[in-house]
């Protein structure tokens, strides 16, 4: 395994794939080429060599990585622990937010259940309506 000191040679030998993968992509090579072919391949050669340079970076940090765990593991124990806190934060407000709606749908419930039994007390229809509001007006007294 590279040691500490080597990280960012090897990290800067990394780049350098990647900046002539780059390069070639914008050079007048393919601006002014014709063959579609041509240009396909060497389009996928590129990509091949920049996801050979991904994987070669990933284990790179996946090396050093476990240098860390063997190293210090209660650091690795202390990471762990705060992305298990983060994650219980994210869900208790996530909860929080599912129990705002529920309490607002349980609500808007409620009202509906409420407005029916005010109209199932009134009769149905518009005659039904009239005869309700002219009971509540008095007779008109006769004059004699």
């Amino acid at each position: 395994m590279p040691s500490a000191e080597n990280a960012p040679v090897q990290l800067g030998v990394t780049n350098r794939p990647d900046q002539a993968c780059f390069a070639s992509l914008v050079s007048q090579d393919y601006v002014n080429g014709t063959d579609q072919e041509e240009i396909r391949t060497g389009v996928e050669q590129c990509i091949q060599k920049f996801l050979d340079v991904a994987r070669q970076t990933e284990c790179f940090f996946l090396q050093k990585r476990l240098q860390l765990a063997v190293q210090k593991p209660e650091q690795v124990i202390k990471e762990d622990v705060s992305e298990l806190k983060n994650e219980l934060q994210r869900k208790e407000a996530l909860i929080q937010k599912h129990l705002s709606k529920l309490r607002h749908w349980q609500q808007v419930l409620e009202d509906i259940n409420v407005q029916p039994k005010k109209s199932a007390d009134l009769a149905q229809g518009p005659l039904a309506y009239l005869e309700q509001a002219s009971a509540n007006i008095p007779a008109p007294l006769k004059q004699t």
